[in-house]
């Protein structure tokens, strides 16, 4: 029955991108270019292929294929997915632009008639037939502007083929600067890097002597064919200038194997902060070789905590496994990381995933930093995210128990944000005692 239901949503899914591929086609080409002209032909060609370079790059990881296949993939097949999405936006868009826009030319079509045509002069005498033998008046054409115009009937009267090209292309053009100009910006905002934001949480428990303390927590780098070593070494001194006292890695720092991608990891061997670098797992690391790239992290002076407690001046820092690591065995354990401690120190919990913020509640944690949402990363995936997860990005409360959600330093699939900037955060703990 899985089974089953797999299929049935894969065949749903590919359905949904012909449909959504065949209306591109038809607004953007098809309403837009002649029959038969190159143009058309590049355009069909280009509906075609590009679809196919998207499922290519999506497929390429789980199926094995070589690493210079994937990055060859990736760059065209994502990016055109994100095109994809804002393309339909504006087009959908100018179906209710449309209407209004041929009702417009149809007006302007009608008064260029009214000011052609040949009426009596108002006041003037009447109109006397020349006499025989006399040549006709002169009369002056209307300019051309006015004739395209005229073209183009009033509401009520047959669509013509001169108006409904200039809305298709006016249309057409419009959606493709507007989606095309999204996805362009986007793509700068994850390539030059995240930014930091700064947040002060204060916590009851929180000695004096901890005032202050600063966590940078970084989380979604994604590590893959498109984000590499170069991103990597932007993150690194983007956190390095905020001289941390910790540094959190909260999950997804990677999309592939280390033999892959043990090289564009390297630079977090160059994190610098009084209390050390700490990680834990994400969903993608299940994807990539959990074990494997735990072994690696520690191999660059990272610490990772699976199912994990240490003590820090002044609190408690736990981390837990990625409910991902369930289908392995390796899922959180609340109890090992949290169950015998002190619960007179203030805890803080490193967690991918703000679903286990219940879990975080009934182990006394004061605060849970975790990432995985990227903030919806590619508008209106804000809604989704925040339908899917307790809190989709920024600081939420439960109960006693604080949660920060991060969205992310890096981008899965499409290289793309928008309305979800990516973001490496400076979270200070205030203690209330202070």
């Amino acid at each position: 029955m899985a089974v089953a239901g797999l299929v049935v949503a894969v065949l749903a899914v590919l359905a949904l991108l012909a449909g959504v591929h065949r209306y591109l086609w038809r607004r953007l080409v098809g309403d837009t270019t002649a029959r038969g002209s190159a143009l058309r032909r590049a355009g069909t060609v280009a509906a075609y292929v590009l679809p196919l370079l998207s499922v290519g790059a999506l497929v390429a990881g789980r199926a094995g294929a070589p690493f210079w296949l994937q990055r060859v993939l990736a760059w065209p097949g994502y990016l055109w997915l994100a095109a994809v999405l804002y393309l339909t936006l504006a087009l959908l868009v100018g179906e209710a632009v449309r209407p209004l826009l041929r009702r417009v030319l149809a007006g302007r079509a009608d008064r260029t008639e009214g000011a052609y045509a040949d009426p009596m002069p108002t006041g003037g005498a009447p109109f006397t037939p020349p006499s025989p033998g006399a040549n006709p008046p002169e009369t002056t054409a209307p300019s051309a502007p006015a004739t395209l115009l005229a073209d183009a009937p009033a509401p009520g009267r047959p669509d013509t083929p001169t108006r409904r090209l200039f809305v298709a292309r006016a249309v057409g053009g419009a959606a493709a600067v507007a989606g095309l100009g999204t996805v362009g910006y986007g793509t700068y905002g994850v390539l030059r890097g995240p930014r930091v934001k700064r947040i002060t949480v204060p916590l009851a428990k929180l000695p004096r002597s901890a005032h202050g303390f600063r966590i940078a927590v970084v989380s979604d780098i994604h590590l893959g064919p498109i984000l590499g070593r170069a991103h990597t070494r932007r993150i690194v001194d983007t956190i390095n200038r905020t001289q941390p006292d910790l540094v959190a890695v909260v999950g997804d720092l990677v999309d592939g194997t280390v033999a892959d991608l043990g090289p564009a990891a390297e630079p977090l061997a160059r994190l610098r902060s009084r209390q050390g670098s700490f990680f834990v797992t994400g969903n993608h690391e299940y994807y990539s070789g959990a074990a494997e790239w735990v072994d690696q992290v520690r191999e660059l002076g990272l610490h990772p905590l699976e199912n994990a407690r240490v003590e820090i001046g002044g609190f408690d820092l736990a981390g837990v496994n990625d409910v991902a690591g369930e289908s392995e065995g390796q899922g959180p354990d609340f109890a090992r990381a949290l169950g015998d401690r002190d619960r007179t120190r203030a805890a803080v919990l490193l967690a991918h995933q703000p679903v286990v913020i219940h879990d975080a509640v009934a182990h006394g944690v004061d605060l849970q930093l975790s990432g995985h949402t990227h903030g919806g990363q590619l508008w209106p995936g804000n809604y989704l995210a925040d339908l899917a997860n307790p809190t989709g990005a920024g600081l939420d409360r439960y109960g006693d128990t604080q949660l920060y959600v991060s969205r992310g330093a890096g981008a899965w699939g499409p290289p793309v944000r928008v309305g979800a900037p990516s973001d490496i955060t400076v979270v200070e703990l205030a203690s209330l005692r202070a």
